[in-house]
């Protein structure tokens, strides 16, 4: 009996060690994987200028593999590692990363926030040109018109919704604007709050972004291309595959005359992840600042909206 829990102990242990020896050696190949594609860039995006060639298919497949691949993980965690750690050492570092990142979701917000003003001028004229003109059909554009369907702009109206939705995500956690659940936070010290939002940001939101990522990624892609990526695929086995490789654009409406670029909705998945977990980051940073400098940095250097003077009883309300 005692031998076999011994043997249970040494196998765990091994386990263990075996787990921390692959986790170092990843992110110390992360440093010569990342110099490679660097110096490199030919292997992996010969595609962006496509004439079709062979090397072209199998850059493509590269790029494919790479970007859902152990291999970035562990460059944007080494990545995270270095940062994190010149941050520490040089505080204003770390300030400036959190206004980057917090600047870059404020600004693709604020942009794309004008979405929903054009989802419902859209609307309005469609009503207008079924009800009161009765034509079938809308052009827009000067030169060489959009001219389509009226069903086409109709369902086209939630590839709008769905930008609202994926790039003004980041934008509204800036300016606070989510709807949260509060059991606890709100009755703790100003220093546990932040520790409780730096473990939320590490255990949560980083890996449920690249979970998104992950399936984001290969979605994508299985409705731009053809052969169909996987997931599971080696590299071997995608450079085997783009010889027969082709773009095949998903062009496929839900009704004969509906929208057909719904392949954009994919990009936006992948889009709404990789913010995600740019400001999963910039939430950890602006939290670790804000736990060791105290309550007066609390919402430092934070670009929040204002509705304007004389407005102050409805701020932090919208």
């Amino acid at each position: 009996m005692q031998e076999e829990s011994s043997i249970s102990l040494a196998g765990i242990f091994g386990g263990l060690f075996d787990g921390l020896w692959w986790l170092v050696q990843n992110i110390g190949m992360a440093f010569y994987n990342l110099g490679y594609a660097i110096s490199h860039p030919q292997l992996w995006l010969d595609w962006v200028f496509w004439t079709g060639t062979t090397e072209e298919k199998q850059s493509i497949m590269r790029f494919v593999y790479y970007g859902g691949s152990v291999e970035l993980f562990f460059v944007a965690f080494a990545a995270f590692l270095v940062l994190t750690a010149i941050g520490l050492y040089y505080r204003n570092f770390m300030w400036g990363m959190v206004r980057g990142l917090e600047g870059f979701a404020n600004t693709l917000g604020r942009f794309f926030a004008w979405a929903g003003l054009l989802m419902v001028l859209q609307q309005i004229i469609i009503v207008f040109m079924q009800r009161v003109f009765t034509r079938p059909d809308m052009s827009f554009g000067f030169g060489i018109p959009l001219q389509m369907d009226i069903s086409w702009f109709a369902e086209e109206l939630k590839l709008y919704n769905a930008m609202v939705v994926c790039l003004c995500a980041t934008y509204t956690f800036v300016q606070g604007g989510h709807v949260r659940v509060d059991l606890i936070y709100a009755g703790v010290s100003f220093r546990t709050k932040k520790v409780i939002d730096m473990i939320g940001s590490m255990i949560f939101m980083m890996p449920t972004a690249v979970l998104i990522w992950m399936y984001g990624w290969f979605f994508m892609w299985r409705h731009l291309i053809v052969p169909k990526p996987s997931a599971s695929d080696a590299l071997d086995r995608l450079i085997m595959k783009s010889r027969a490789l082709r773009w095949n654009v998903e062009t496929i409406g839900f009704s004969p005359n509906g929208f057909n670029g719904y392949f954009l909705f994919k990009i936006l998945l992948v889009a709404f992840a990789g913010m995600m977990f740019l400001h999963a980051i910039a939430f950890f940073y602006r939290s670790f600042l804000e736990f060791v400098e105290g309550q007066g940095s609390e919402n430092k250097y934070l670009d929040k909206d204002s509705l304007g003077e004389g407005e102050e009883a409805y701020e932090g309300a919208h």
